[in-house]
């Protein structure tokens, strides 16, 4: 802003001094004019011939001059009306330096015909034509966030070219929590701010505080000035690590791969720089066996399989993991996390036969125990349900005991050796695992034989021609009898059971192998006499006790 302020608002006084030259035979004096800076180009400063006792319609033939000064013709002198004006404008804090309290023009008059020499100071008074500014527009400030409250930092200063009150008279910052100024004098009037910090920093709330610092001169009005303040916090390892989540449950499938990825740890550290790096590791809670199974990347976080998972060696992993950053003085957090091994269907179930007889009877009681069998699956759930059955159309079952995982074979229907003399039983076991696993082991049960069966002729009634005069011995006919037992159960003894006709048994008329059934004749049949004879034969097998049955025996006499 410019201020232009006419002559005659300025006090302007007059200062004589009397300079005698024998010489010249002249007297000098010097006139002092005060005049505001920055008037307008042809603005009357005084009536300089008034003030000087000259006649303004000579000045012309007389010659008046004004001289120059440091090249800059300021002022001029009309010499038509005698008046000083300016000719060019003034510019205070250019013509003099802004700390000297007073900025003269000094010139001298000089006259001709006859000659006169006159000097005149011309006082240029300060207006506030001038804002303050900062050497730098933007001022960067580094504060660590440790850095206590009371610091105080230097600020560059503001400058205003101006003089005396017109100059920078106070400073102002914006509104900010963490900073305020004080204001300082120097010892040649200046002024200058000092940044102060009111409350501690936190750089992870805020890292970049921008301020503005305002230079308010002494100017009615005044006139202003502003820097930009930018103070980036300095970190320092104040944050520890921290995990996503203090407590992690994972399920991990057994037999998983080795390098499969059961988890990628996430910890981060509010901090910046090396205070934020982050190194991951086991802390001493965690056993060996679990470090040996699973690998911890200190990198990056990553729990990896290490070594083959078997969930019927270990079901459940503990484990505590600790971040650390790199700061110089170390901060740390730590997390836990439980690996619950998940069961796969990896174990095929186990059958065990506690006891079995072989061989028994035959004609052993229904619901007779003749095996006991025990069951087992090292896999879990339902994968480590067995369920064990054997052929439907065999003459067992299978009975479950009390106590889990045991069954008995019991006898279910009637056995028959000579019906099935063995057996060849399989005993299949299945979980219920998806998809199921089996196993089968197969034992052979004998059967014993018992003198259930007696002999069996293949006819009931045999008819015999003999023809008479037979000679005596002669053999009649071969009987067989059959006996599906074995052993002295099928044993077979033949006897003709006794019948006396008239008088005479029968053993006197035949006779029988007891071993091979030949049936002979004793004597020599006559016709006339006897025309027929009818008697049984006995088979007897060897069981104890035997077992027997008879045939009719007709023999005719041709």
């Amino acid at each position: 802003m410019e201020t232009h302020i006419s002559a005659q608002h300025w006090r302007r006084y007059v200062s004589v001094f009397l300079i005698f030259s024998t010489a010249m035979n002249t007297a000098c004096a010097v006139t002092h004019y005060s005049i505001p800076e920055e008037m307008e180009e042809g603005s009357i400063v005084a009536n300089l011939a008034a003030d000087l006792g000259l006649d303004a319609k000579t000045l012309v033939k007389r010659k008046v001059r004004l001289d120059v000064i440091a090249n800059k013709r300021y002022l001029e002198i009309n010499k038509d009306t005698g008046e000083l004006f300016i000719a060019e404008k003034i510019d205070r804090e250019y013509l003099c330096n802004s700390k000297n309290p007073s900025c003269f023009l000094k010139m001298d008059v000089s006259i001709e015909e006859p000659i006169r020499m006159f000097n005149i100071e011309v006082e240029i008074m300060d207006i506030n034509d001038n804002v303050p500014h900062f050497r730098r527009d933007t001022m960067h400030l580094d504060i660590s966030e440790s850095t206590p409250a009371g610091e105080r930092f230097s600020l560059n200063n503001a400058v205003d070219p101006d003089f005396g009150t017109n100059s920078v008279k106070s400073y102002h910052l914006s509104d900010e929590e963490h900073f305020g100024i004080e204001i300082q004098t120097g010892r040649d009037g200046s002024k200058f701010a000092d940044l102060v910090l009111k409350n501690a920093l936190d750089r992870e709330e805020q890292a970049v505080h921008n301020l503005i610092l305002t230079a308010v001169d002494g100017g009615v009005p005044s006139r202003t000035g502003t820097a930009n303040i930018i103070v980036r916090v300095l970190d320092t390892n104040d944050n520890a690590p921290q995990f996503d989540k203090k407590i992690y449950t994972i399920n991990v499938m057994e037999n998983a791969p080795i390098g499969n990825l059961v988890i990628e740890l996430n910890a981060t550290d509010l901090d910046e720089g090396t205070n934020s790096e982050i190194i991951y590791s086991y802390s001493l809670y965690t056993s060996e066996k679990t470090q040996a199974t699973f690998s911890l990347n200190s990198n990056n976080g990553e729990i990896r399989v290490k070594e083959m998972i078997n969930y019927e060696d270990f079901r459940i992993y503990d484990m505590e993991v600790i971040a650390m950053d790199k700061g110089r003085n170390s901060l740390t957090g730590q997390c836990k996390l439980t690996i619950l091994v998940t069961d796969m269907n990896d174990n095929h179930p186990e059958m065990s036969i506690k006891s079995f007889q072989s061989p028994i009877k035959e004609n052993v009681a229904i619901d007779t125990v003749i095996a006991i069998v025990s069951v087992s699956d090292k896999d879990s759930g339902e994968n480590g349900k067995v369920d064990i059955h054997i052929a439907d159309q065999l003459p067992f079952a299978l009975r479950e005991e009390s106590s889990d995982n045991y069954y008995e074979l019991v006898v279910s229907q009637p056995l028959d050796r000579e019906n099935v003399p063995e057996y060849e039983i399989t005993f299949t076991v299945t979980d219920r695992g998806s998809p199921p696993l089996s196993d089968n082991e197969t034992m052979t049960l004998e059967l014993l034989d018992v003198n259930d069966n007696v002999p069996q002729f293949p006819q009931s009634f045999y008819t015999i021609p003999v023809m008479e005069n037979n000679a005596p011995g002669a053999l009649l006919s071969s009987l067989t009898a059959f006996d599906p037992d074995l052993h002295e159960n099928q044993y077979l003894v033949y006897f003709i059971i006794e019948k006396e006709i008239v008088n005479t048994s029968m053993s006197m008329l035949f006779s029988i192998n007891p071993e091979n059934v030949n049936l002979y004749a004793l004597k020599t049949f006559d016709y006339e006499i006897e025309k027929e004879f009818l008697f049984h034969i006995e088979a007897r097998d060897s069981g104890v006790p035997p077992l027997s049955s008879n045939v009719t025996v007709h023999v005719i006499i041709v």
